[in-house]
């Protein structure tokens, strides 16, 4: 399937049951008000208190439109814009569960093994940090191989957001995709960039790319990549049959990862278009996050009104002349004397007003609602810091506290594990085609640590006991002491300890025949 050739609704019609949850879904990782407001009370930009028909329905649809940020606003009613970043959170979590150790790339190649980590590793495994939070926001991500020439002599990997991609799966697996980003805005005029990622039939991955002029809801007519600056260097790299010509090697040069599997989205059910897409670690809870808002609302609104009032008599203001009203300076330390007397019965009191600030009530329900939304994401509360942990927790208190959330992170690693095989794989092979760099990627593997880390003391303290159980070596010791050691590190430590001893050991790098 080519590239678009005449105008078409963009995003394109297909999608549109599709696009409003990623919007919403956005819009609570980025945690911008304007553009919850957008999602639930409005459904677009626009001024002033807005009433829509379906805030004021019964049903599903009426819930869904009166959700705390969506709900009717009386004209002159200010809106606390307080939005906690509790979403954020929990895909910044996420990621740091999958990544915070970097996963083992594995080759047999030796001269492929240390391509991959003195070159590959460190940019790789921080790109997939950002990818592991893209799509525990918004259900999934597409990782890409690219490749520049004016920017590095290797082939690298992009993310690409759910949000920006058209994608098409065919029993669940992605066969072709188009991303898509907006390279320039004149007014109403719109410019996009398309590009198409695709098998040929000999299963040869290739790519298409295509500029488009259009408005904010229409793709518009194709134009000549060189009519904008960010496209016209792919201009020379498209071939005469509308492919890039470079880098066509087996299978595509992007891998989606769903963040859940796609056979359990709760906001894809029935949605026929969707069939391979992920969701999202809130998919479900918005409500309870929508609920938490409006917690801190209330608790904003009480500080607001606690702030200390004074209740005085009109004529204990100042006149400000004629339509400026009147007040009163209470920083003033000597007052004019005032020209207007008092009731028959005496000066009117000056009446102070502070109401209390509801604080407990407010912490515990907006503890209760944190505590809520985390268990239902899949997250224990203790992974995000809650019920203060000490640092002798051992590693199978911590289990047993996290077990939550390592169960979450176990299924996630069950869909990462095999789309980072292929993705890189697919980057040796365009290395091999594009900039002629030879490595094999023969017994290709990806494993994950355990996600659990004892610290030095409860390393020690199990040493010690397998020690004086006589139930390891020293070598062994060693190296659960020091996980972070390499073999000839260890080697040499554990030759060391047994020589202090006096017992009689070999040279252990002496070449023996």
């Amino acid at each position: 399937m080519p590239l678009p050739t005449t105008d078409t609704a963009w995003p394109p019609k297909h999608l549109e049951q599709i696009t409003p949850t990623l919007t919403a879904w956005s819009a609570w990782w980025t945690g911008n008000p304007d553009q919850l407001t957008a999602v639930y009370r409005t459904g677009g930009p626009t001024r002033g208190p807005v009433t829509r028909p379906s805030q004021l329905r019964g049903g599903v649809v009426g819930a869904a439109a009166r959700f705390w940020w969506g709900r009717p606003q009386n004209s002159g009613q200010r809106q606390d814009f307080t939005h906690v970043p509790l979403a954020a959170d929990i895909a910044r979590t996420s990621a740091d569960l999958l990544f915070s150790e970097p996963p083992t790339i594995h080759v047999e190649d030796t001269t492929t093994q240390g391509y991959l980590d003195d070159t590959l590793a460190d940019p790789l495994f921080a790109t997939l940090t950002g990818g592991a939070e893209a799509a525990a926001a918004l259900g999934g991500v597409y990782l890409r191989v690219t490749w520049d020439p004016a920017v590095a002599d290797h082939a690298f990997v992009t993310v690409v957001p759910a949000d920006e991609a058209v994608p098409e799966f065919t029993w669940g697996r992605l066969r072709a995709v188009t991303f898509w980003h907006v390279v320039d805005r004149d007014g109403s005029t719109v410019w996009r960039h398309l590009e198409r990622h695709e098998l040929l039939p000999t299963g040869i991955g290739v790519i298409q790319h295509g500029l488009y002029q259009g408005s904010p809801d229409r793709l518009g007519r194709p134009v000549p990549l060189t009519d904008k600056a960010a496209t016209a260097p792919l201009a020379d790299a498209v071939a005469a049959d509308g492919y890039v010509a470079a880098g066509r090697t087996p299978g595509l040069s992007v891998v989606y990862i769903p963040n859940t599997d796609p056979a359990t989205a709760k906001a894809w059910r029935g949605v026929a278009p969707a069939g391979g897409l992920g969701a999202a670690d809130i998919d479900g809870i918005e409500s309870l996050l929508d609920d938490l808002d409006e917690i801190h609302a209330a608790w904003m609104r009480d500080i607001r009104l606690a702030k200390a009032r004074l209740v005085v008599a009109r004529y204990m203001l100042d006149d400000n002349g004629p339509g400026a009203g009147a007040s009163m300076d209470l920083d003033r330390e000597v007052f004019a004397p005032l020209k207007l007397a008092a009731a028959e019965e005496g000066d009117a009191p000056i009446t102070p007003v502070q109401f209390a600030i509801r604080f407990e009530e407010h912490r515990a329900s907006a503890q209760e609602w944190s505590d809520r939304i985390v268990q239902s994401a899949g997250y224990s509360v203790q992974t995000f810091g809650e019920q203060g942990e000490t640092s002798q927790t051992t590693a199978t208190e911590v289990m047993a506290r996290e077990s939550r959330s390592l169960k979450t992170r176990g299924r996630k690693l069950r869909l990462w594990r095999p789309a980072l095989q292929e993705l890189v794989g697919k980057l040796l092979s365009v290395n091999a085609d594009v900039f002629h760099q030879r490595h094999e990627g023969t017994g290709l593997t990806v494993s994950f640590p355990d996600g659990i880390w004892e610290t030095p003391l409860q390393a020690a303290q199990t040493a010690a006991a397998l020690r004086a159980a006589e139930a390891a070596s020293t070598r062994t010791l060693v190296a659960l002491v020091h996980p972070d050691w390499d073999a000839v590190r260890v080697d040499a430590e554990a030759v060391a300890i047994l020589r202090e001893r006096g017992v009689p050991v070999g040279d252990p790098f002496a070449i023996t025949e």
